[in-house]
């Protein structure tokens, strides 16, 4: 069994590594199953890219198809011009697709062009919101998806609603709780603990960077406001997007804390 496994942004790459680590240990008990890790590019900053191989103990890529940048559409057709030249060079039974990126729904289209059976891990979560792009890639990837790996019940429910044959589909939870637990024992206090004088349970940590939500300032700054009003004087934290940084000028809270990434 060959596999082409694909990563293109941050979240892939911390699905991937459990995965890959479940293939080595079968390749160590005499399993006959190969993988070529296939890196699109979709994120390339070395923040958001190398330093997460680096840290998660992932393989370098077999392939950089650098695919970083452009417009939606210009993202999608790079990807897919790229992985459709990388995958006749380099033939596998499988494609193995994670979340709902562009990479991900651009490599699904791919291989079924090219007879190739396509797994999706994370298949079938929805959030019925077609203003999301990662909505649209994940209608269309799970419509084209040979095999489906599912973190939760409800993402079962969305696919047998769609007619997708039950026996395809698998619920392994999810493998971002995996690379969580591998990692425990490396966990540690970070500087802004201190730096903040922050107390255990009287903290909160926000994660914003959608773009419908960060792009437009009035809308960014309305829910800022939403949730400095009902933090109950918390500070809260921000690991904030490079993108997103740029709308933070002239947001003044005194609990109000961010953190470039």
């Amino acid at each position: 069994m060959r596999i082409a496994i694909i990563a293109g942004a941050r979240p892939n790459f911390m699905k991937i590594a459990p995965i890959i680590d479940a293939i080595q240990t079968a390749q160590n008990k005499g399993f006959n199953i190969s993988y070529r890790l296939v890196h699109t590019g979709q994120h390339y900053d070395e923040k958001m890219s190398k330093s997460f191989f680096d840290e998660l103990n992932i393989p370098i890529p077999d392939i950089n198809l650098e695919c970083g940048g452009g417009t939606q559409a210009q993202q999608t057709a790079s990807i897919m011009l790229k992985f459709e030249e990388e995958l006749i060079n380099n033939p596998v039974d499988l494609v193995l697709v994670v979340g709902d990126v562009t990479s991900t729904m651009a490599c699904a289209i791919v291989a079924q062009k090219l007879k190739t059976k396509v797994a999706h891990v994370e298949g079938g979560i929805r959030s019925g919101d077609w203003d999301m792009p990662e909505e649209i890639n994940r209608l269309v990837t799970d419509s084209i998806s040979n095999y489906f790996f599912t973190t939760s019940e409800t993402a079962n429910q969305n696919l047998l609603n769609c007619g997708t044959n039950p026996n395809n589909i698998f619920f392994v939870g999810n493998t971002m709780i995996d690379t969580l637990l591998k990692n425990e024992n490396r966990f540690s206090k970070p500087d802004i603990f201190n730096l903040f004088d922050l107390e255990v349970n009287k903290y909160f940590v926000l994660t914003l960077h959608r773009p419908s939500n960060v792009d437009t300032p009035e809308k960014f700054h309305g829910i800022l406001k939403e949730i400095m009003d009902n933090s109950n004087g918390y500070p809260i934290i921000f690991p904030v997007h490079p993108r997103t940084r740029k709308n933070l000028e002239g947001i003044t809270y005194p609990q109000f804390h961010f953190v470039n990434l």
